[in-house]
């Protein structure tokens, strides 16, 4: 595992979106490994509970032996450390993403001078995407279809009917 390419792709992925699914594929060919880690933030409410975004998650990738699912309660930057990993994968749709990612990845190169944020650009055609705007949709009975990977949306809908 030392001399593996192994990348940390944080977030809450709450629910996880076709924008997040295009990073991690669009990754698979610079790493050995990459795990999906989703942050545990007390502070934020997630519509979907931790379990149930893994499962998400693993359902997407599954069959795809380098991607791997975690979770965590602490800094990145320390559960990087902690578990070895010196890449940081992100994904940029905007200018505004890159000015808030480029302070968060100085951040965590202080806090680990080892780790590393590698970027990717986001498709255009997801550019627009992310789980705020998911949320907000199933808030108001709309269909995240055209945002969330077609799994990821039945699962959704199975999650959504089961609370009803």
């Amino acid at each position: 595992m030392e001399n593996q390419k192994i990348a940390v792709f944080p977030g809450s992925f709450d629910p996880i979106t076709l924008g997040h699914e295009s990073v991690i594929r669009r990754a698979l060919p610079l790493f050995d490994k990459i795990i999906v880690a989703i942050g545990i933030n007390a502070d934020k409410r997630c519509m979907f509970p931790v379990e149930t975004r893994l499962a998400f998650i693993r359902e997407l990738f599954q069959g795809e032996s380098k991607v791997e699912t975690d979770c965590f309660n602490s800094l990145t930057a320390d559960y990087c450390k902690h578990r070895h990993i010196h890449f940081l994968l992100r994904g940029l749709r905007t200018a505004a993403d890159f000015e808030f990612e480029r302070i968060v990845g100085l951040s965590n190169k202080l806090l680990h001078p080892e780790l590393e944020t590698v970027f990717l650009l986001t498709d255009n055609q997801y550019s627009f995407v992310n789980s705020s705007v998911v949320r907000d949709i199933l808030a108001h009975g709309g269909s995240p279809a055209a945002f969330v990977p077609e799994r990821v949306n039945r699962m959704i809908q199975e999650y959504i009917s089961s609370k009803a």
